[in-house]
Order: structure tokens, then sequence, then C-alpha cells
């Protein structure tokens, strides 16, 4: 496989991360999860620097991209740990919303198959929140659907690091070549 398949598959892997940032910040928006909301952004960026320096030649874009995508899976793992409630981290914390609000996952009330219904009886209800709701029927349960979302970046983002490697290593050696013929 030459550099510019390499180029081409790192060029592409950069959009597939860029459609699913953007599908992520809309539902991290409708859940007002401030950290991931910042987080995607700054994502966002780095995505479309990566893409402009595959593009261009640009290496050092390329190896931004690299080092902020292993930053990038290590975000995924810790918030699909969070979603599993392990290493004491819970999915019921206002680690998402860095406090500011009390709304959690936005798939949890508007999950697949999900129907948001008030609770059977006055007894059910808590005084302090006279409209609780509860989800019943869900197919798929809002912390199995962030893990899904997790899982792709994390399998997307794997992805993009090799072969964001693989065009550093062809760029370099495109380059030595170019100044071994200069020289000669």
């Amino acid at each position: 496989m030459g550099c510019c398949s390499g180029r081409c598959v790192l060029i592409f892997l950069c959009c597939v991360q860029l459609m699913s940032a953007v599908e992520r910040q809309v539902f991290d928006f409708l859940g007002f999860q401030w950290a991931p909301i910042m987080i995607n952004f700054f994502h966002i960026i780095v995505v479309i620097l990566g893409l402009f320096g595959a593009i261009q030649y640009r290496s050092r874009y390329v190896i931004m991209y690299l080092l902020w995508s292993l930053l990038w899976i290590g975000w995924n793992v810790f918030v699909s740990c969070l979603y599993l409630d392990l290493g004491g981290l819970s999915k019921d914390s206002d680690v998402l919303s860095l406090g500011l609000s009390s709304h959690h996952s936005w798939w949890k009330e508007n999950g697949p198959g999900c129907r948001s219904e008030n609770l059977p009886s006055p007894a059910w209800q808590n005084q302090q929140n006279p409209e609780l709701t509860t989800v019943q029927s869900c197919w798929l349960e809002y912390q199995y659907i962030e893990i899904l979302h997790c899982a792709l970046q994390l399998l997307i983002s794997l992805l993009g690091v090799i072969y964001a490697f693989f065009v550093v290593s062809s760029f370099a050696s495109e380059e030595e070549s170019c100044k071994f013929k200069l020289n000669h």
C-alpha cells in the first residue's frame, strides 16, 4: 500500500470521525453534558487539522492529530467506565455536566423504544419534584447507547492512529528520498 492510499484512508477516517463527533455533539447538547461538549469541540478542531494535514502533506498536523487521537481514546475509555459504573465512577454523578445542571443523557428519556410516563400513583412521587417521571419499556438502556458511541469512537480512533503512523512515516521517507535525489 502506497502513501497515497494511506493518505486516502486517513482522510476517509477523519471525515467519518467528523460526522460521528458532530452527531455526538448534538446529543451532548441535548443532555446538557458540558464536559463532553467542550472536549468534542476540541476533537472536531483537531480532526479538521489532521484532515488538512493529510491533504496538504503536513506531517506536523498529522502528528498533532495522532497525539490527540491517543487522548481521545483515553477520554472514551473514561466515559465508558463512567457509564458502566467501573472504577468508582457512577453514571449518576455530575461529572459530565460539571455540576451545572441536573440533566443527564438525552438518551435516558428518548432512547429507542422508550416512553416517558408518569409514575403510577402519587405515593411514588418525590415531594421535591412532583413531576417525577420514569422511563419504561426501552429497547436499549441509555448507558449502553452511550457506550456504543464510545466504542465507535474508539474503533475509528484506533484506525486513525494506525494510519496516522503510516502517513507520518511515509511523509518522512518521501522527504529523505527527495533529499537524497537533490544531493546526487
